[in-house]
């Protein structure tokens, strides 16, 4: 989907772009941008990665660390998140490495000896049709690799600036650039022999924290966590292993009698194992001694649970223990809720909510989080919306981090209660049945699909859901095969969507075409249209997709609107890429997501892939409305 040679033929490695001047590699970083983030995890470089393909955006990220993460913490990557990969050409990079995960195995105390425990269900991941990508497992630093190798490529040349710890920031609106920040170098570089380390200040006119649970910019910006800690520990591992429990290459949750339970998750590579090993509960009494067990007590914890099957560990890559809490700020801006405007710090991540590793969301959602703002920073710094915009971003965020935080609480609980004995129900418990069934109802959401962002600014109403049935308003866009008229090849349609700031507007053909070409002629040249209304390049911000129910090879591409095939690019070559048949060999488009044959319609879909508006293909004043509501001044 990359259209590599627009602006003309240059050899070697397309993926590696142009320099933008000024931005090679290794030159010394601006004191002064336009978004500083503080942190490199999963948050923090899914924001960069963005940023980095606008040049004309100074953009600067400075981490504690000094260099890359290595080893550990999270490694489950959603459906949802592969799909928001695929936005920046990843998925298939990450899908290759990863570990997949297709069934879950369940296992609990055997009827008659109650000591061991036997396999009592398995059951499919992901349920057919959810996505066209797959629920993987890979390291936390690979996720961040893959992200910060896209930066560097990008005409930004983004890399982060290691050794550098956040101490204060000060807010003045007034001031060109209103956040001014301080930081420590923590490396020696820079101290002179000095007793104290030398500092640095940044001025920026954005700062986006996304520098973990203890974040100190969420500090600074007089935010805190709020909720409860469940009281339970969990040791964490990754092994490589050998054992005689069949299911090591499956993602089993294991609830013995007596000794606690197990959640384990295959990694990628073929031997290495993730166990999340029940410690039981904590309070002020055992929580010194839990955090002083060693990873061979922690093993031989596992053993018991696994009981009668056998353990040996090679060797540990990896290992921690933590206490699940459940906790949440109240906005995730220093504006929001405070009765003011202008926000110009922002927190995601883990600085703005923490809960517990089993359900497989933290680094999910912290992604999603930045993948929300990322968008709308690049629209209100490029001039193109008023900054009020970013006061969508808490309003949207926080109550996903809610959500997630409610789920995880009912979650962690039923994993970490003990299996109810058939013979002794008095002693309460969680029926296995019950946790299997708990999982299965949970697939869509733990899946990475159960937001839905409700009517505002930028999300419209459900008057028209109808016309476009399988493309809720509110939900993620949900791909499925067309076929690409020009060259006849079956692609993924949601494959279009770049990761570059653009709305995406598919234009779904009525039977006879008539209301879909007088459409694009409206589109094209009419001075209500918001893609002559806002200038630039016809696809600047508005990237107009066309899909048909004719089959291919009746469709005489030459005899499309004019919009499907512009002029684009320094040498006003054509853009073959826009215009599909809802026919495919294995399908229909229009029957897999429910599009009205007769009447088509007109699908307004967000940056960040989230559907905004289904509207009849004559629903021009409507068309024109949602984006003057978003870019009000025309260029």
């Amino acid at each position: 989907m990359q259209q590599y040679y627009r602006d003309g033929f240059r050899p070697g490695d397309p993926t590696i772009l142009p320099a933008a001047p000024g931005r090679a590699l290794g030159q010394t970083p601006p004191d002064a941008v336009d978004v500083l983030i503080v942190g490199s995890g999963p948050a923090g470089v899914m924001l960069a990665a963005q940023l980095s393909q606008f040049p004309e955006i100074t953009t600067r990220i400075v981490e504690r660390r000094e260099g890359r993460l290595q080893l550990g913490q999270a490694d489950g990557i959603a459906c949802r998140t592969v799909e928001t990969f695929e936005a920046f050409g990843l998925a298939g990079k990450l899908i290759d490495e990863a570990y997949w995960v297709n069934e879950v195995s369940f296992w609990r105390p055997g009827g008659a000896d109650r000591s061991s425990i036997v396999r009592t269900g398995r059951v499919q991941d992901v349920e057919d049709g959810l996505s066209e990508f797959p629920h993987v497992i890979v390291n936390q630093a690979r996720i961040q690799d893959y992200l910060l190798d896209y930066a560097e490529k990008s005409p930004s040349r983004l890399q982060p600036d290691y050794g550098l710890e956040f101490v204060s920031l000060e807010v003045d609106r007034n001031a060109e650039y209103p956040v001014s920040a301080t930081f420590a170098r923590v490396d020696g570089e820079g101290t002179a022999g000095d007793a104290e380390p030398s500092t640095e200040t940044i001025r920026a006119k954005y700062l986006v924290g996304a520098d973990g649970a203890r974040s100190r910019v969420r500090a600074a910006i007089g935010r805190s966590l709020h909720g409860d800690a469940a009281g339970h520990a969990w040791g964490v591992m990754d092994i490589l292993p050998v054992t005689d429990f069949p299911d090591i290459r499956l993602k089993a949750a294991i609830q013995s009698a007596d000794e606690g339970s197990i959640l384990l998750i295959p990694r990628e590579g073929g031997n290495l194992v993730r166990l999340y090993v029940d410690l039981g509960s904590v309070d002020g009494g055992n929580r010194e001694a839990v955090r002083g067990l060693t990873a061979d007590e922690i093993v031989d914890t596992a053993r018991r649970v696994l009981h009668p099957y056998a353990l040996e560990v090679r060797e540990t890559a990896w290992w921690s223990i933590y206490e699940v809490a459940q906790r949440v700020t109240d906005g995730f801006d220093d504006a929001a809720g405070r009765g003011g405007a202008d926000p110009r710090v922002f927190i995601a991540g883990d600085a703005c909510h923490t809960h517990s590793a089993k359900a497989g969301q933290g680094m999910n959602v912290s992604m999603q989080d930045t993948f929300n703002l990322g968008w709308k920073l690049i629209a209100v710094l490029r001039g193109q919306a008023d900054a009020s915009l970013l006061e969508t971003y808490s309003g949207e965020r926080q109550p996903v981090a809610q959500d997630l935080i409610d789920f995880d609480r009912e979650w962690s609980a039923m994993m970490a209660a003990a299996p109810k004995d058939p013979d002794h129900p008095e002693q309460g418990g969680v029926d296995p049945d019950e946790l299997q069934a708990y999982f299965v109802k949970a697939g869509r959401y733990t899946a990475g699909f159960g937001v839905r962002y409700t009517r505002s600014l930028l999300t419209g109403g459900v008057e028209h859901q109808a016309l476009a049935a399988g493309l809720e308003v509110g939900t993620r866009f949900h791909s499925a095969p067309v076929t690409r008229i020009a060259d006849a090849q079956r692609v993924e349609l949601g494959h279009v969507h770049r990761a570059d700031g653009r709305f995406r507007l598919y234009l779904f053909s009525d039977r006879d075409e008539t209301a879909f070409g007088a459409l694009c002629e409206w589109l094209e040249t009419s001075p209500e249209s918001p893609i002559t209304r806002l200038g630039g390049d016809v696809d600047s911000v508005i990237d107009v997709r066309g899909v048909v129910q004719r089959p291919h090879r009746e469709v005489d591409l030459g005899s499309l609107p004019g919009l499907l095939r512009p002029r684009t690019g320094r040498y006003g070559l054509v853009d073959y890429e826009k215009a599909f048949s809802s026919v495919t060999r294995g399908g229909d488009y229009f029957d897999a997501r429910g599009i009205d044959r007769e009447r088509g319609a007109a699908v307004v879909v967000r940056p960040d892939m989230y559907v905004a508006q289904v509207l009849p293909l004559d629903a021009t004043a409507e068309i024109a409305g949602y984006f003057a509501g978003i870019f009000p001044r025309a260029r």
